[in-house]
């Protein structure tokens, strides 16, 4: 493909993607190559390509003489980053990060408990290191540079794990951490509490102290869960906040 077909086959999956998984398209109701090229003028080998990369994520499927369909969301493929990144995007947004947080609240705590168990002494001093740095930053109110070091510390922690399920999680805690932050649910500086937590978590696995890692992490997950029930609102899951940066309703970075 080339740089200029890459250009236009992005722009039409950029509008019909998100269009899918907010649910402006039923399940079932059928897409032609020949519509979306005259809609978004582009050719019909433009308009097929995003399509491809729409069956690839099981949004559509598309058959001989039928057209293309939208799939139910039952069997959208779910962890695919993109997928993620339109539905933080629409108007579902609470239930996304709902959904997303109660997995980490399953996956991280037996991840973390698996590092300080699994890791090497090097690599569990490394996470110490990191949350040090991750700390520091906070403070500073530089929450970019935070949002790196935040995606990093819950990276290696996974992968830590020395499960390889887990560690594939990865990306999907980035795309949580990334789209509050870019949806302005994130509080102006990280909680005090929550980088205490996150502080436990990063000693305990340092220290190979597994259920003391495991019960860290789950109070740092759950305490998003909780403010999610409560409040209505996507909480700032297991990283440190306050108030998001727009109202009270936030919680903790993850």
């Amino acid at each position: 493909m080339t740089d200029h077909h890459r250009t236009l086959h992005n722009r039409v999956l950029a509008e019909v993607g998100p269009a899918i998984a907010a649910g402006e398209y039923a399940p079932g109701a059928v897409l032609t190559l020949d519509r979306l090229a005259q809609r978004f003028g582009v050719s019909r080998t433009v308009a097929r390509e995003a399509v491809r990369v729409l069956e690839s994520m099981r949004m559509v499927v598309s058959r001989p003489r039928t057209g293309i369909r939208v799939r139910p969301s039952e069997e959208w493929s779910v962890f695919d980053p993109q997928l993620i990144r339109w539905r933080l995007a629409g108007p579902h947004r609470i239930a996304q990060l709902r959904s997303l947080t109660e997995l980490r609240a399953a996956v991280e705590p037996p991840a973390a408990a698996f590092a300080a168990r699994r890791a090497a002494p090097e690599e569990r001093e490394r996470i110490v290191e990191l949350n040090a740095r991750m700390v520091a930053t906070g403070r500073s109110g530089d929450l970019e540079a935070f949002l790196h070091l935040d995606i990093e510390f819950h990276r290696r922690i996974l992968e830590l794990s020395r499960n390889e399920m887990f560690a594939g999680l990865s990306g999907v805690v980035a795309e949580v951490l990334t789209g509050r932050t870019e949806y302005d649910l994130m509080p102006n500086l990280p909680r005090p509490e929550a980088l205490r937590l996150h502080t436990h978590v990063a000693e305990a696995i340092g220290g190979g102290l597994a259920d003391v890692a495991e019960a860290a992490m789950r109070a740092i997950v759950d305490e998003v869960v909780a403010a999610l029930d409560a409040a209505g609102e996507p909480a700032a899951e297991d990283s440190a906040a306050g108030s998001p940066q727009g109202g009270p309703g936030a919680t903790a970075r993850g």
